[in-house]
């Protein structure tokens, strides 16, 4: 079963103003017209609320916050009409916000797979080749980890990365990873000529293109089970093993020559 969860936050600029903590806040002090009840309703110490009240001010157009002095009461501390509004709005805002995520959660298992698609295209990299798998074993070792991702068309990819590189990105068994390989770094040779390479990792695939250029081709294989891998060959390469459109290869990459990444 899926959960989903979402945060609405203000920001001004690349500054994050606060959330919904510091918009109760505000309304709490609309409420009471005290900063240390205020303070009290919404579980922040007195110096840290009038912190996030500088804060807020500071970055705002206009006050939010005015403290009077004097009166009966010796002053207070009250919302400026532009405080007001704000703490209107944002409550408006996240009462949409949570309808969203409601309906959001109510999607079927496919549509919400369309949104972990969507969250892949907005990795950018210099790689050319990126391909998605799944951690299926991770092998610890003394300085290096080699992690072994089933490929969406059920090939297997071995990576090899560094321990804290493990740690950084939480790898566990089931997690979803995208491999970044660049296209200089796959090598291409016929399938008859499995025992000649002592690489990790070699892809079955068909060729669908080669594009010659003066000293390099590039060679589009369709990998077996589906995807795609690219790479950049020399010249003379291409007419010593005789890639053509059609033909059967293997992509081999060495495990080292793989990055990792995911998207949270």
């Amino acid at each position: 079963m899926f959960e989903l969860k979402g945060m609405l936050s203000l920001h001004a600029g690349d500054r994050h103003v606060g959330g919904l903590d510091r918009i109760e806040l505000l309304a709490a002090i609309g409420e009471t017209g005290s900063i240390s009840a205020a303070a009290r309703a919404v579980g922040m110490s007195y110096k840290g609320a009038w912190d996030a009240i500088d804060a807020m001010n500071n970055l705002a157009d206009e006050p939010l916050v005015t403290r009077a002095t004097g009166g009966k009461r010796g002053g207070g501390t009250t919302l400026t009409p532009r405080g007001q509004r704000l703490v209107e709005v944002f409550r408006a805002m996240a009462a949409e916000h949570a309808r969203f995520v409601q309906q959001l959660g109510a999607m079927g298992e496919a549509s919400l797979r369309d949104l972990q698609l969507m969250r892949r295209f907005m990795l950018r990299t210099s790689a050319r080749n990126q391909l998605v798998g799944t951690v299926t074993a991770i092998a610890p070792g003394a300085v290096n980890d080699t992690v072994e991702l089933a490929l969406a068309g059920g090939q297997r990819l071995a990576v090899t990365i560094t321990r804290e590189s493990t740690r950084e990105l939480d790898l566990a068994v089931g997690r979803e990873a995208i491999a970044l390989i660049k296209a200089s770094a796959v090598r291409l040779a016929r399938p008859e000529a499995a025992g000649q390479s002592s690489a990790r990792n070699r892809l079955a695939g068909t060729i669908a293109t080669v594009e010659r250029g003066d000293a390099n081709a590039e060679v589009v294989v369709n990998l077996d089970g589906g995807g795609v891998i690219v790479a950049v060959v020399a010249s003379t390469d291409v007419e010593a093993l005789d890639l053509a459109e059609g033909q059967r290869t293997e992509a081999i990459i060495e495990a080292s020559s793989v990055l990792l990444g995911t998207t949270d």
